[in-house]
């Protein structure tokens, strides 16, 4: 895959997560985080597992209604990739209701029988 390709493939996966964690599609959230995902939620130090965000948006723990992106910034370096993501969220979690900014920063990892998954995410409220 050329750079350019995998630049698109990868803002196409951008895509799709995002699409996905509006729609609180777990199948397709499944799909995207590598089974070795670990995210930081900040300020705190808590981490998050795959199986926990799945199980978040399963039991709709985490709800979202609105995920606007306000900026986005790619880079892939052979089979990795990182995006940088400023969104706008609202919708609820833990039954308290939110609206707010959020900057993702995720680390992606590409192979041939997933494509690009997400491998490390820190998530940081604005």
């Amino acid at each position: 895959m050329t750079d350019n390709a995998s630049t698109e493939d990868l803002h196409r996966a951008e895509k799709r997560l995002q699409a996905a964690m509006l729609a609180g599609d777990v199948d397709e959230l499944d799909r995207l985080l590598d089974d070795r995902l670990i995210a930081t939620l900040t300020p705190s130090t808590t981490r998050v597992t795959k199986a926990e965000d799945l199980a978040a948006h399963r039991s709709q723990q985490l709800v979202l209604t609105k995920l606007v992106e306000e900026d986005l910034a790619l880079v892939v370096a052979g089979d990795t990739g990182a995006t940088w993501v400023l969104t706008w969220l609202e919708g609820s979690s833990g039954g308290e209701t939110f609206a707010t900014r959020m900057h993702y920063l995720r680390t992606w990892h590409f192979d041939e029988e997933h494509g690009w998954r997400v491998l490390a995410a820190q998530i940081s409220p604005i």
